[in-house]
């Protein structure tokens, strides 16, 4: 079990770059990733967040990249070829229609250093490809010392949540042991009740029914055994490495809606004292599970 929480930072450090990235993550319910870094390595940044999907599941990831370049090839010219032969085809036909060079192709070429039709800095691609490898490199060793901090937080997470559970399930056991002592209770009372209004002429046979079904109005133990499942289904849960945090959360929303269940049909205090328990530790449950990856 993971948290959505934690943070990594690595540095590489090579001849011609250092590159530190820092990862930071809290908690979201899907993944949502931003990444800061300088506009001119814009170009890597598909690369970066693929990288980020395949190590990271849900949680609102900043992620920064901080670049010093040491090399000296990062920019290299480039020549329009095809229209500087253009232009030098262009001026030796003029020279050759007025029969004078009245075109200093020197100047002419001087004066267009500066255009970028003609000749243009761009970056060195093989710089590039190379830095790229790096890049990734640095974001994949930050990541796994995120997951290592996320995986620290999700494993003191578990303790708190097995803590809760097990409260939760000693409540369910009370409510259980409640609930045939109110049932017998509810009978007696409920036949008594019966024969002192219709008196002791009563078909005993109808009496029993009529009671039954009363009682099974006011009956938990399905609900109780639902529970019991969930409480089993939980446990599994909280033993499991995956991204279990959406469907922690579901399993929650179900046993609240059996805990509200069983507080709308009992009657007697001390099970309806212990459902606001119940629902209490759901709520503790509930709010520790939405950091869960």
């Amino acid at each position: 079990m993971k948290s959505m929480t934690g943070f990594g930072k690595h540095t590489l450090t090579n001849k011609d770059y250092q590159i530190e990235v820092e990862v930071k993550s809290v908690n979201h319910r899907f993944l949502d990733m931003q990444i800061r870094m300088s506009r001119e390595y814009n170009g890597f940044e598909m690369a970066l967040r693929q990288v980020v999907k395949e190590e990271l599941s849900r949680g609102r990831v900043e992620i920064g990249v901080f670049v010093t370049n040491e090399r000296r090839d990062t920019k290299q010219l480039a020549i329009n070829w095809q229209l500087m032969d253009n232009l030098m085809a262009q001026l030796k036909e003029a020279e050759t229609r007025y029969d004078s060079p009245v075109f200093n192709s020197e100047s002419i070429i001087n004066g267009l250093i500066n255009h970028d039709d003609f000749f243009e800095i761009v970056e060195n691609k093989d710089q590039d490809t190379q830095l790229e490898s790096y890049l990734v490199s640095a974001l994949t060793e930050a990541l796994v010392k995120l997951n290592k901090s996320r995986l620290r937080e999700g494993q003191q997470i578990q303790g708190v949540l097995q803590q809760y559970l097990s409260e939760f399930k000693q409540h369910v056991s009370q409510i259980q042991e409640l609930a045939a002592l109110a049932e017998e209770d509810y009978q007696g009372k409920l036949t008594a009740k019966v024969q002192e209004l219709i008196g002791e002429a009563v078909d005993e046979t109808r009496l029993l029914t009529e009671v039954a079904l009363l009682i099974e109005r006011g009956d938990i133990n399905e609900e109780l055994d639902r529970l019991i499942i969930h409480i089993q289904k939980l446990a599994d849960l909280l033993r499991v490495e995956k991204s279990v945090g959406r469907e922690l959360d579901f399993l929650i929303q179900e046993m609240n809606r059996e805990v509200n269940t069983i507080g709308s049909k009992s009657a007697p205090i001390a099970i309806k004292e212990a459902v606001v328990q119940m629902k209490t530790i759901l709520e503790k449950i509930r709010e520790q599970v939405q950091n869960i990856e």
